[in-house]
């Protein structure tokens, strides 16, 4: 459902999650790759892997990728090596969102883009080089494991919004996930939850961008 208060002229500046907003993922490819490289099934690693406290300390930067892939090793139960579990957990990119290419270039000739992810650095040195013609509408892109903050943590977003300069009410948020939405919302942004690529253009269309 979008804000009901979205209108032309409202927004000075757009942000958008990269993850299912802009490009698309899938972990179930990175559950079916550590499933081939140990010999288990995509299921059952599927099954135990959780968003622990390493993962999230992995995305602000705090962990390093070899403590990371040592607590997935004992998290998942298989004995695999760093290199594997890197293959795997880059297989999550699918590919740019449907759609959404042509609607950041309208938008971008209207309104300046950014983008805020909770992130990392083995997939940002995965991503940035394949996406680069896309990530090239955003004029600044906040990434969680660079900046040392991630959503929905208020001080994640008072830190974006510092940055582009804007007040938060005049920032119109692009995000998948309920949490990060009510989380922006909560720090004075306008936010829409993206469940396709329909939901961004329905936002663009309320803007008139």
């Amino acid at each position: 459902m979008l804000p009901p208060d979205l209108r032309p002229g409202m927004a000075d500046a757009l942000l958008f999650d990269l993850g299912r907003v802009v490009i698309d993922i899938d972990f179930v490819k990175v559950a079916s790759r550590w499933a081939a490289h140990a010999g288990g099934t995509t299921d059952d690693i599927a099954a135990r892997f959780v968003r622990d406290e390493i993962y999230h300390q992995h995305e602000r930067g705090a962990v390093s990728d070899a403590a990371f892939f040592a607590n997935l090793r004992t998290q998942l139960g298989i004995d695999i090596t760093d290199a594997q579990f890197l293959d795997g957990w880059n297989a999550i990119f699918v590919g740019p969102m449907p759609g959404i290419a042509p609607l950041l270039a309208r938008a971008a000739d209207k309104l300046p883009l950014y983008a805020f992810s909770n992130t990392n650095q083995p997939h940002i040195d995965h991503f940035s080089p394949r996406y680069a013609d896309l990530l090239g509408h955003f004029r600044e892109i906040f990434l969680s494991s660079s900046i040392g903050l991630r959503k929905p943590d208020a001080e994640a977003y008072a830190h974006v919004v510092q940055a582009i300069g804007v007040p938060a009410e005049r920032i119109v948020f692009f995000d998948d996930l309920a949490e990060n939405v009510d989380g922006a919302r909560a720090c004075g942004l306008k936010a829409v939850l993206v469940r396709s690529t329909d939901d961004v253009a329905a936002a663009l269309e309320a803007l008139d961008v």
